[in-house]
């Protein structure tokens, strides 16, 4: 987008999530070095507990979505996220 100063970028994803759900999408889609990401949030300000568990509820719309776009090879694993969902 053109401003008085120059181009902006805008991102079109951005949202003012939680950072569990954040994390979880990091996650999903295998961010190199992970752990290290993990660590830095808990050194910073420690998710709270049981934010492990949640994590296949924040990937479920996003696992289902690639399902239903992309194939069966989704399937799997978008039934075990409901499958734990269901089960907090």
């Amino acid at each position: 987008m053109w401003s008085a100063e120059g181009v902006v970028l805008i991102d079109p994803a951005a949202h003012a999530g939680h950072r569990e759900a954040d994390l979880a999408m990091l996650s999903l889609f295998g961010l190199p070095h992970l752990d290290t990401v993990l660590e830095s949030y808990q050194d910073a300000w420690p998710l709270t507990d049981g934010w492990q568990e949640r994590v296949p509820a924040h990937q479920l719309f996003y696992l289902a979505t690639h399902w239903l776009l992309f194939g069966g090879s989704y399937g799997p694993s978008t039934v075990e996220a409901a499958r734990r969902t269901v089960e907090l």
